[in-house]
């Protein structure tokens, strides 16, 4: 649980020089070590206990890093049978980014309903703007609306 700092998605304007959550912080490092994993076929363990040598731990939520990155592993086959319908193409032919993202973003989606699908999916895609193609943001964005729509149809019901 992050400290009383912002709240999901806004900034934390108490890090030094960054304008990023704690949470956000937690994402990109997940999608960090979740490339590694698939790319490299690091452990989890490894992964996790690599050292943040770019930036302070204090800036990051470690327990939700350490909940996406293990449980994104963990339920990775869950995960993509949950979002492959919504693929114009197999999951193997995924950039390892866009399937990271996809992975965190699923996770969240299914396992952590306290979080607004609509954070979950802006969140995201923030990330494939960062880290990934050209247009992976919209590939992302779109898969990840449907899968939301199927996963939380109440929330989705709530649009205005």
């Amino acid at each position: 649980m992050e400290q009383s700092g912002p709240s999901e998605g806004q900034p934390n304007r108490g890090a030094k020089g960054s304008s990023r959550s704690a949470r956000r912080r937690s994402r990109e490092l997940a999608l960090q070590g979740l490339y590694q994993w698939l790319v490299g076929g690091r452990d989890a363990a490894a992964i996790q206990a690599q050292p943040l040598d770019d930036e302070p731990i204090h800036g990051v939520d470690s327990a939700h890093y350490g909940e996406l990155l293990n449980g994104a592993i963990t339920h990775a086959d869950t995960l993509r049978a949950l979002f492959a319908p919504y693929l114009d193409r197999s999951v193997n032919a995924l950039s390892p980014v866009e399937h990271a993202i996809l992975l965190i973003a699923s996770y969240e989606l299914q396992y952590r309903v306290e979080i607004p699908y609509r954070v979950v999916i802006n969140e995201a895609v923030e990330l494939a703007k960062s880290f990934g193609g050209t247009d992976g943001f919209r590939y992302v964005n779109g898969v990840l609306d449907k899968l939301a729509t199927q996963l939380r149809p109440a929330e989705g019901a709530q649009k205005t």
